[in-house]
């Protein structure tokens, strides 16, 4: 069969389903049926999801919970997270009560600096190019100006460019590196416009530079494009309370708790082995609070591990320590986020989420979302270091595997009975499944 395909782009909506079912479907028919099930019954909101990429055929659905009772610099906060993975809600949801009798979650923005370059080649005498940038550097600034106006207004805009010479790591590179305050939007589109009128002003200026001229020396603009490793752009979450007062169910002894607990950062700190599963546990959360607050997971992925990795080996993003008695755990994250822009305004869910978190700005979201990586490492960590990682997790799978096996609800009531006082594994529920469908039903 050829799979290949021409102008598929300008296919109708329906005419791609029909393509894909027919290629690619024994049923074609059940195929389209899926397709079709998942769609919005409501026209208008289909429409916009279809609008949102390209060659769109359905919705591909993430649950969205909440996480109530986070109380977040002295205000109670109920968070939203989008997330298919068992047990996060609910680890963010338990850690958020342990903390809310204990003081709360402290979060701090440390700072909000955002980071574009314009990467290019110059064959010359550098100390030229250092004259030439000095010439030229307010006219980058007067070149934007037209697109900067609305963001100055607001307080933000271009804080500052400099010159950077990198010729030691690739022969003839030169960056612009600018820095920018993008306030309440992530600020994407306003930095790559910025920096495509830097490297236009910086083209024809140079090629205009009389002492590039008589030197024969010229400037070639590689790309401009912002990046997505904010390390100036963090926040701060952290939790402290007397050891005394870790004291709870599973803890019955908080000062050997809080020594392991300790210890078990200490080891991601320097194991990037377990570092990376580690931070795993901690994008659990920030993900699913960015995700439903229509943010770019994927930007926060990729600056958030180059963070972790910035002195030479992939460590912990989170730390903690025992002074005085008192137990304090923490985390600094670097988070470009916004609340301005982008799905904000469009996806009707992400309208939701944000309404539901009193419309913060983009500093007090990442907040939330910092504090919200921070309560899902504490859970990870506690169980770690008490009953183990997959008690809990576990259990929360065990509907996962009852709806794989579709389970009846009389099949369903035994089981989660049973697993009440048995060891849940997939291989326990699926010998249990099949006892109780020759045996006991």
């Amino acid at each position: 069969m050829n799979n290949a395909v021409a102008g598929f782009s300008k296919l109708s909506k329906q005419e791609k389903i029909d393509w894909i079912a027919n290629q690619y479907f024994s049923s074609p028919n059940e195929a389209i049926s899926l397709l079709q099930k998942y769609w919005n019954s409501d026209e208008k909101t289909q429409k916009l999801h279809d609008e949102f990429i390209e060659n769109t055929i359905t919705n591909f659905y993430l649950p969205l919970g909440i996480a109530p009772n986070f109380l977040i610099n002295g205000q109670y906060k109920t968070i939203p997270m989008a997330i298919e993975e068992s047990s996060v809600v609910a680890a963010a949801s338990k850690s958020a009560k342990f903390w809310a009798t204990r003081g709360g979650f402290k979060a701090t923005v440390l700072n909000t600096e955002k980071i574009g370059q314009v990467h290019f080649l110059y064959s010359g005498d550098a100390s030229h190019l250092d004259l030439f940038f000095a010439q030229t550097k307010a006219k980058f600034f007067e070149d934007t100006q037209a697109l900067t106006k609305n963001m100055q207004q607001r307080g933000g805009g271009i804080l500052d460019i400099v010159l950077k010479d990198k010729t030691e790591a690739l022969p003839n590179y030169y960056q612009l590196h600018a820095t920018f305050d993008t306030k309440d939007s992530m600020g994407a589109n306003f930095i790559n416009s910025c920096l495509e009128q830097f490297a236009k002003t910086l083209t024809e200026n140079a090629h205009q530079y009389e002492l590039f001229k008589e030197n024969d020396e010229t400037v070639e603009v590689i790309m401009s494009i912002l990046s997505n490793y904010v390390p100036n752009c963090i926040v701060r979450a952290e939790v402290s309370c007397p050891v005394a007062e870790l004291e709870e169910k599973h803890i019955t002894n908080p000062h050997e708790f809080a020594k392991r607990f300790v210890q078990a950062v200490q080891i991601a700190e320097i194991e990037p082995f377990r570092a990376v599963t580690h931070n795993k546990g901690i994008m659990n959360g920030v993900d699913a609070v960015v995700l439903a607050t229509g943010n770019d997971f994927r930007a926060v992925e990729a600056g958030v591990h180059a963070y972790a990795a910035r002195n030479g080996s992939y460590s912990s993003l989170s730390h903690a320590k025992i002074e005085n008695e008192i137990f304090t755990f923490w985390l600094d994250i670097p988070l470009a986020l916004g609340t301005v822009g982008g799905l904000t305004s469009l996806h009707p869910l992400v309208k939701f989420s944000l309404e539901m978190l009193e419309k913060p700005s983009a500093a007090e979201l990442m907040q939330v979302v910092a504090v919200a990586g921070l309560a899902q490492n504490f859970a990870a960590l506690r169980s770690l270091t008490t009953t183990g990682i997959q008690e809990g997790h576990m259990k929360m799978h065990l509907n996962n595997i009852i709806n794989q096996f579709e389970a009846t609800d009389d099949e369903r009531a035994l089981i989660q009975k049973h697993f009440k006082k048995h060891t849940v594994s997939h291989s326990a529920v699926v010998n249990y499944i099949q006892e109780i469908r020759t045996t006991i039903l």
